[in-house]
């Protein structure tokens, strides 16, 4: 069945809870945003929710790659028939085409971070790391010029001209590219890690940084970590996702905060 973001909500309506022993969602990031959105939406009603699992077998899988599910179709049926679940944080973002909110597993993306995914989603014949490797080049040359940005975290504030701005629950964004290679799913914290303007030049060695999960130590990185984070567009707009489903090509402010255990994943044990 296709599950739209809208429909998902229809759906979790209609559902008896307590009927199923839990919720699958089968296929990639975008697919397990839809499903966590309607799961949070039905809780956040009173409707009941339910244990989540994930069958990654989409473009990129960040989600369930933090997790532990494995990319192998059937060792991740393995671990979904195991049962072992673990409470996690979920984020809300609200700002661009959701200014009502809609949540996020995995993390939010803003800016180059944004461009790669947007690119990534046009190629046709290519899907995984390589398709987001091929579309982090070609966004070198489309998505250079930083905006200028006013970060306001828990009790730290940053003005200044930002090129990547990463908000992280889980670890990986685009298949491969360790933005927070320490995160953690239910520590109560979001991950940030910025990246100031940059030459072209710099940018290929960020790729390969991120790629490694070493970014944090190079000069041009901010790492800090949050429970809540505002982004405003000083100058410029903001190309944002959550999850990988696109929040908007140019906003203005974004608001994303940190909702400490709020549903039951299905995971490695």
């Amino acid at each position: 069945m296709d599950v739209t973001y809208e429909h998902s909500k229809e759906i979790t309506q209609r559902i008896n809870f307590e009927a199923y022993d839990g919720m699958v969602a089968a296929g990639g990031d975008g697919t397990a945003n839809e499903v966590l959105n309607g799961l949070m939406q039905a809780k956040e009603s009173g409707l009941g929710t339910s244990v989540m699992g994930i069958l990654p077998v989409g473009r990129g899988n960040d989600f369930a790659f933090g997790l532990g599910v494995p990319s192998q179709l059937e060792a991740a049926c393995e671990i979904l028939s195991q049962g072992s679940s673990r409470l996690i944080d979920i984020g809300r973002v609200a700002g661009g085409s959701y200014p009502q909110g809609r949540y996020f597993g995995n993390g939010v993306g803003i800016g180059f971070d944004a461009m790669v995914g947007f690119e990534a989603l046009k190629m046709k014949r290519l899907s995984g790391l390589a398709s987001y490797v091929i579309a982090a080049l070609k966004t070198i040359f489309l998505y250079y010029k930083a905006p200028q940005v006013r970060i306001e975290l828990d009790n730290q504030f940053y003005n200044l001209k930002a090129l990547l701005i990463s908000i992280m629950n889980g670890r990986r964004m685009g298949g491969g590219f360790m933005m927070a290679p320490q995160g953690v799913f239910d520590d109560g914290l979001l991950n940030i890690v910025i990246a100031r303007s940059v030459s072209r030049s710099k940018i290929f060695i960020l790729i390969r940084r991120f790629l490694q999960g070493t970014q944090a130590s190079d000069p041009a990185i901010l790492t800090a970590c949050t429970r809540r984070i505002r982004v405003t567009a000083v100058e410029g707009t903001l190309p944002a996702h959550a999850d990988g489903e696109t929040l908007c090509t140019q906003g203005k402010q974004l608001t994303i905060e940190l909702l400490p255990c709020q549903l039951k994943l299905i995971c490695k044990g």
